[in-house]
C-alpha cells in the first residue's frame, strides 16, 4: 500500500440547507476538491438509524441507512419532487438540528414516494434489484413500522402479538402493508443516493472508508430479528452489557448499555449475522474500519443492574475462530482495526495475523519523549478522532511548559508553522505512517467549538458539530495539498 492522506467528516456535519450533511450536492464538491489535492480517503461516521442520544453507535439496525440522509433536492433530480417546491430548513445553522430536519423532510419524503408509486415503471428493474439483494429490508421495514404504530416504544414494550411477530409471523400485517413499502422506499432512496456518491468518489480516486461499531443497539432490529445470539432475558432484556473499565475517558469507565453477544451461539451459525454484516458494508465503502477492535480478543463484561462500568470482568472473545471464518467468507474485505488504549498483547497479534492497519492517535503522544520513538508503518495515524478533542482545544488546555516543550520539539523537526495545527499535520504527514488522516476541525484549526463527541456523555452538542460552509476548508486544501506532496504521498 502507498502512503496515503485521508479527511475525517461524518456526512451530518457537512452544509446543507436542511438542517443537517446529507447526500446532495456539497459531496460531490467535497470530493472534487478531494482529488485535487491527491487526498485518497474520505472517512465518514456510522450511516445507520440513528438511536439513543443522536448517536451513529447506538443505532436501529446494521444494515438499513438513516433517511435523514437523503438529500430533497436529489429526490426532485429523480422527478419524483417539483424543485421549486423545495424550502430551505436551517440554511446556516452550525449545529445539527435531528428532530427539525426530520420533520421538515418527512412531508418532502411521503410526497415523493406518492409520486414513486405513480412512476414505479420507470425505477422497477432497479429497486427490484435492490430489494433482492437485500435481505434485511423486510424485517427492518416491519421493524420500523411497528416501533412507529408503538409511538417509538422499545420492541421490548410493545404488545406480545408484535413482539413475537419476527419469530411467529401470526400477527397480520395487512392494514400496515403501505407503510411497511414506504419504509422499504426510503432504504432504496438512501442506497441509490448513497451509491451514487461512492461510484462518484471511486471515478475520481478517493476511497469512502465507512465505519462499523461493533456493538449493536439494544432497542434495534438486530436484536429483535436475532434475539438468539444475544445475552437476553425472557423480556428481551439484555442480562449483561457492554462497556470499557475506568480509563483515559472516565473514572467510572463506559457503561455503553448495548447487549453482550452470545458468542458460542454464534459459533455455531458460523457468525452468520456478523459476516452478513460486514458482507453488506463491504458493498457500501472500500475500507471498513471496526470500532472496539479488541472485543474480538476479550471484551469487558458488565452484569446489566450495575449502573456504571467499575464491576465487570474479561471475558475472551471470538478471536482467530471469527477471523479465519471472515476471510474464508469475505476473503478481499479491507479493515481497519481500531486498536486503541491499554491492550494487552495478544490484541496486537491477533491484528498482525491477518495484516490489519491498527490506529494511532497523535494526540494521545504528545509528549517529546513519546514523539520520538519510531512509529510502525503498518498504523493509520491521526491528527485526533471523533471522541477526541480538537488539536487546537488539547494544546490550548496544556500548561504552558508543555506547550514550549511541544513547539520546541517540532521546531527542531524543521517546522516553524505559527499555528500549532499546521505543526502536528506535517509531522503526521512525513512520518512512515501508510495512511494519515485528518478530522477537517484540525485542518481547520477550531478550538473546543469543533468538538464531535464527548465519551460517557449523552445529549448537550454531542453529534451536532456541524459547517455553515466549506469556503474556508478550500482555501486552506491547496496548501495542505503541497504539504502532502512534499512529504511525498500519493
Amino acid at each position: 500500500m502507498k502512503r496515503t492522506t485521508g479527511i475525517l467528516l461524518p456526512i451530518f456535519s457537512l452544509p446543507s440547507n436542511q438542517g443537517i450533511g446529507d447526500f446532495g450536492k456539497h459531496t460531490y464538491r467535497l470530493i472534487d476538491a478531494l482529488e485535487k489535492q491527491n487526498i485518497r480517503i474520505w472517512q465518514i461516521l456510522p450511516l445507520n438509524p440513528i438511536g439513543f442520544g443522536n448517536s451513529p453507535y447506538q443505532p436501529l439496525s446494521s444494515f438499513a441507512g438513516d433517511e435523514i440522509y437523503i438529500s430533497v433536492d436529489k429526490l426532485a433530480e429523480y422527478g419524483l419532487l417539483k424543485q421549486s417546491s423545495i424550502r430551505n430548513f436551517n440554511k446556516f445553522s452550525e449545529q445539527v438540528n435531528y428532530q427539525g430536519s426530520r420533520d421538515f423532510k418527512e412531508p418532502y419524503l411521503r410526497k415523493a414516494f406518492k409520486n414513486f408509486l405513480k412512476k414505479y415503471n420507470e425505477f422497477e428493474k432497479e429497486y427490484q434489484l435492490f430489494t433482492s439483494q437485500s435481505e434485511w429490508l423486510y424485517p427492518y421495514a416491519v421493524f420500523i413500522t411497528l416501533k412507529k404504530k408503538n409511538e417509538g416504544k422499545p420492541w421490548q414494550e410493545w404488545p406480545q402479538e408484535h413482539k413475537n411477530w419476527i419469530k411467529d409471523r401470526k400477527y397480520s400485517l395487512k392494514e400496515l402493508e403501505l407503510d411497511i413499502r414506504y419504509e422499504e422506499f426510503l432504504q432504496f432512496m438512501f442506497y441509490k443516493q448513497w451509491n451514487e456518491i461512492k461510484l462518484y468518489a471511486n471515478s475520481k480516486s478517493v476511497e469512502i472508508m465507512g465505519d462499523i461499531a461493533f456493538y449493536v443497539g439494544l432497542d434495534s432490529v438486530d436484536v429483535w430479528q436475532y434475539q438468539n445470539e444475544f445475552l437476553l432475558d425472557s423480556d428481551g432484556y439484555p442480562t449483561f452489557v457492554a462497556g470499557v473499565p475506568p480509563d483515559y475517558f472516565s473514572e467510572t469507565g463506559q457503561r455503553w448499555g448495548n447487549p453482550i453477544y452470545n458468542w458460542k451461539k454464534m459459533k455455531k451459525q458460523h457468525y452468520d449475522f456478523w459476516m452478513k454484516r460486514i458482507a453488506w458494508n463491504a458493498e457500501n465503502y472500500d475500507i471498513i474500519r471496526i470500532d472496539h477492535f479488541r472485543a474480538f480478543d476479550t471484551y469487558w463484561k458488565i452484569p446489566a443492574e450495575c449502573s456504571t462500568a467499575i464491576t465487570g470482568e474479561w471475558v475472551t472473545g471470538p478471536s482467530y475462530d471469527f477471523f479465519d471464518e471472515l476471510y474464508r467468507q469475505i476473503p478481499d474485505v479491507r479493515i481497519i482495526a481500531e486498536d486503541l488504549g491499554n491492550l494487552r498483547k495478544q490484541v496486537l497479534k491477533l491484528k498482525d495475523s491477518y495484516g490489519l492497519l491498527g490506529m494511532n492517535v497523535l494526540q494521545f503522544e504528545l509528549i517529546p519523549k513519546l514523539l520520538k520513538k519510531a512509529r510502525k508503518e503498518n498504523v493509520v495515524l491521526y491528527t485526533g478522532t471523533h471522541d477526541n478533542d480538537t488539536i487546537k482545544g488539547y494544546y490550548q488546555s496544556l500548561p504552558q511548559n508543555r506547550k514550549i516543550a511541544l513547539r520546541r520539539f517540532f521546531h527542531n523537526c524543521g517546522y516553524d508553522n505559527r499555528d500549532f495545527n499546521e505543526l502536528v499535520i506535517r509531522y503526521c504527514l512525513d512520518s512512515n505512517a501508510k495512511i494519515v488522516i485528518f478530522p477537517v476541525q484540525d485542518i481547520l484549526g477550531l478550538g473546543k467549538e469543533g468538538r464531535i463527541n464527548i465519551p460517557s456523555t449523552v445529549g448537550g452538542s454531542n453529534w451536532r458539530w456541524k459547517l455553515k460552509n466549506l469556503n474556508q476548508f478550500y482555501e486552506l486544501l491547496p496548501q495542505l495539498g503541497k504539504w502532502i506532496q512534499d512529504s511525498n504521498r500519493e
